[in-house]
């Protein structure tokens, strides 16, 4: 078995080579797909696209269910296991937005093109590009592009599909745009939050020397910077984004803050969000203003172990193609795979580029690393080399 699985790095060089002849089938992809808006729970364009192209390339099933979901079964040579690619539909752009895309000669630029344009784009050619290069595997390649992933879609899509489809998934992999080297094993918990207080025109702000909500946010934010964060278990409160106000001479009523707990210890986060809800009432009553705090998403934490042999063949691959392996959690598809008992990982295929840090950007180059690294791992599953028990 090591002999094999050493001819299957031996093979990427001349793997990697031979790609870069569907070069004009990703890009377009790519194009095409990061030029439909999908907004969570607005993704049925995008998906109508993703099956169609499935439905170019003969494969099987290709259908959508009721969360929205997209997908197609490239049938293997003896169908004996199923392994799942996934890549989520939904972007955080909305849709009134300029998807526009451009194209250059290092990069590929627009809203949405790291996550997850590209990601989708690779499901999208991955049928093409196996047929091209002369690769049959044994196994099933469902490829599915998942609704709902994103902010309040909470991962419904690929719980949908995990918890109702009468397939037995032996592997899961998400495919991420970026970044090329990273592998996600774990998840972090993680609560998804927004708070949103309203404070009455007519109150007298005079007591407190400022006026409006944002004076109440700001407090409330203070609040929560006092609250001690652990080392261990490794914890984290992200403060996503504020909105409130409507410009000069124009007292603020309302405000709002989108905002992450993460923990490696789900107790950590249960924990925390009871006190940033009290902080929160506490600071409405002082204040005289109505609160509402809404829990969005959340996540178990969770994964394979590090001696995994997923997780060590996809290590050997990388260092075979001079590519330093980065472990970083991932709040992505991987969390449904955990939950569901399903061995997997989350990859990226391409790099982030710095032409422009206001728009994403995608390097070029670095995709054909990234699709010989996902094809050389999709073969060693296929072959038993990530299965724990050989």
């Amino acid at each position: 078995m090591k002999e094999n699985f050493s001819t299957i790095l031996k093979s990427i060089p001349h793997l990697e080579k031979n790609l870069v002849q569907i070069r004009n089938i990703l890009l377009t992809n790519l194009v095409m797909i990061g030029e439909i808006p999908s907004a969570t729970f607005m993704e049925q364009a995008r998906m109508n696209f993703l099956v169609n192209r499935f439905n170019q390339y003969n494969l099987l099933n290709c259908s959508t269910d009721e969360a929205g979901n997209g997908l197609g079964i490239l049938p293997g040579k003896s169908g004996d296991r199923n392994i799942l690619l996934v890549s989520h539909l939904d972007t955080e752009y909305s849709e009134k937005m300029n998807h526009s895309i451009s194209i250059q000669p290092n990069f590929v630029s627009g809203p949405g093109v790291a996550d997850n344009a590209l990601g989708l784009a690779v499901l999208a050619s991955l049928p093409h590009i196996l047929e091209t290069l002369k690769i049959k595997l044994n196994s099933n390649l469902i490829l599915m592009g998942s609704a709902k992933s994103l902010g309040a879609g909470n991962l419904e899509g690929i719980r949908f599909f995990l918890k109702n489809t009468n397939m037995n998934i032996s592997t899961g992999l998400s495919v991420e745009g970026v970044r090329l080297g990273r592998i996600s094993r774990s998840a972090v918990g993680m609560a998804k939050c927004e708070v949103h207080y309203w404070v009455p025109e007519g109150y007298d702000w005079t007591q407190f020397g400022a006026f409006g909500s944002i004076v109440t946010l700001n407090e409330f934010i203070n609040r929560i910077l006092e609250i001690p964060i652990p080392n261990r278990p490794a914890t984290s409160i992200v403060f996503s984004s504020i909105e409130s106000g409507r410009g000069f001479s124009k007292v603020s009523t309302e405000a709002e803050l989108k905002f992450e707990i993460q923990s490696e210890s789900e107790e950590m986060v249960e924990q925390l969000l009871k006190q940033i809800n009290n902080i929160a009432i506490e600071v409405a009553a002082k204040t005289s203003s109505r609160v509402l705090v809404k829990e969005l998403a959340r996540r178990k934490p969770g994964g394979i172990d590090f001696s995994h042999p997923l997780v060590s063949t996809t290590m050997e691959i990388l260092n075979s193609m001079d590519i330093k392996p980065k472990f970083v959690p991932s709040m992505s598809e991987l969390s449904a795979f955990i939950d569901a008992g399903i061995p997997a990982l989350t990859i990226g295929i391409s790099n982030l580029g710095n032409v422009d840090k206001s728009v994403e950007t995608v390097e070029i180059e670095p995709m054909y690393k990234g699709l010989a690294q996902l094809i050389s791992l999709l073969i060693a599953i296929d072959k038993g080399y990530c299965d724990e028990n050989r």
